[in-house]
């Protein structure tokens, strides 16, 4: 999804230094973020203007040269910078609701992103909406793939149905 939402083409920094630290830059206070993991630091976008209701909030690892993260400043885009590699997501969390006032998070992302969150351990509910319909196309994603194969299957416990007059119905699932 957050190519969908970037602009096109690639930040190129010219050197290559990373970051290396932790750090978090909050340019605005909102009832709700554009949150997207970017790794390492490659995404292009437009300039947030001053009261957008869901400002971009970017969540990249240290790896991120400090050309990108001097980027976002002048974009007005906040970010996160945790983890070696990847974004440590449970640190995420917790910078997202002590920082930036997030007490819940939907994901929307794609099955890498899903599987991840669910592997640390951070998804408490799932919702599934099924729409009448089928699709089965090879390049359509699953919501998660990817885990490893020792991986314990994930428990669900329905607590809601929901049916909606164009025949969709709206399953809600908590993990726990």
């Amino acid at each position: 999804a957050a190519l969908e939402i970037a602009k096109g083409g690639k930040f190129v920094p010219q050197k290559e230094e990373p970051f290396g630290t932790e750090t978090f830059s909050c340019k605005a206070k909102a009832e709700g973020y554009e949150i997207i993991v970017d790794s390492k630091g490659t995404l292009l976008w437009d300039k947030v203007e001053e009261g957008d209701p869901s400002p971009r909030l970017i969540v990249t690892s240290k790896r991120v040269s400090k050309e990108y993260l001097a980027y976002l400043d002048k974009q007005n885009i906040s970010y996160i910078v945790n983890g070696e590699e990847h974004p440590d997501l449970a640190k995420t969390l917790e910078v997202l609701s002590e920082n930036f006032g997030v007490t819940r998070l939907g994901l929307v992302g794609g099955p890498r992103i899903n599987t991840a969150f669910l592997d640390a351990g951070l998804v408490d509910e799932v919702d599934i909406l099924i729409g009448p319909g089928i699709d089965g196309r090879e390049d359509q994603e699953s919501l998660f793939e990817g885990r490893k194969k020792d991986a314990t299957p994930l428990l669900l416990h329905l607590t809601t149905i929901k049916t909606n007059p164009n025949g969709s119905v709206l399953l809600t699932y908590l993990t726990k």
